[in-house]
């Protein structure tokens, strides 16, 4: 029996991630060993936060844990996602984890894939305050840099940012602190359950276009790499 991460990279999975290795430490939950991170279809950078595969291996790595990738296009997400729980499952995987907060469709869909592969979701942060969450994230020692923006809540200025006490105050008063609405995405590449920080190098910023069908808003990508 094994427990396995949904794992972008960024602040809100590693904090769940930090806690469910806690309950696993109590006994509460089976061994945290793997991560599992979406790729875009080269399987070169990571979906939604643009950082480049061997910077998330070499981050799995530094916690101590193996990594798992999809590659998937959005309109195959779901189906490469659930295969792949799936074979997760047959090689002794019984539980994942979730770093959602309170956005109910999320964790709708995330009961919904581990039923698929007889797995039980886990959402350690689960209708937590999001600033409490931060400051949590923050005072623990974590360290991360802000890869990614919506251009429609903050404008490339943002990229490339630390997320500390001085980015959050530079937010507009309609960015909520934790992102968790899409407006930011981060990477974290050092903190109290990492076993070393992961050296990295920023390629620079890139700003790429959704097709018509997923909005067609802009996203500002600090394409991070390994050092």
């Amino acid at each position: 029996m094994s427990t396995i991460v949904s794992y972008s990279g960024g602040k809100d999975s590693t904090l769940a991630l930090w806690r469910a290795q806690q309950l696993a430490a109590a006994g509460a939950l089976p061994a945290v060993t793997a991560t599992l991170t979406a790729l875009e279809e080269t399987g070169q950078r990571a979906r939604s936060h643009g950082v480049s595969r061997a910077l998330l291996q070499a981050q799995a790595r530094a916690l101590g844990l193996a990594s798992h990738f999809i590659e998937a296009s959005w309109t195959d997400y779901e189906a490469r996602f659930v295969a792949q729980l799936q074979a997760l499952a047959a090689q002794g995987v019984t539980d994942m984890v979730f770093g959602d907060i309170d956005l109910q469709p999320h964790r709708d869909w995330e009961e919904q894939v581990c039923a698929r592969a007889g797995l039980r979701a886990h959402l350690p942060l689960w209708l937590q305050p999001r600033r409490a969450l931060v400051d949590e994230f923050l005072a623990a020692g974590f360290k991360a840099r802000v890869v990614c923006v919506d251009g429609r809540f903050l404008d490339e200025c943002f990229v490339g940012c630390e997320f500390d006490a001085a980015f959050l105050a530079r937010l507009p008063p309609n960015v909520d602190a934790c992102g968790e609405n899409g407006e930011f995405h981060t990477f974290v590449y050092d903190g109290p359950n990492f076993r070393h920080a992961v050296p990295w190098v920023s390629r620079g910023c890139q700003t790429t276009m959704l097709p018509p069908e997923f909005g067609s808003q802009p996203y500002h990508f600090d394409l991070l790499d390994l050092a």
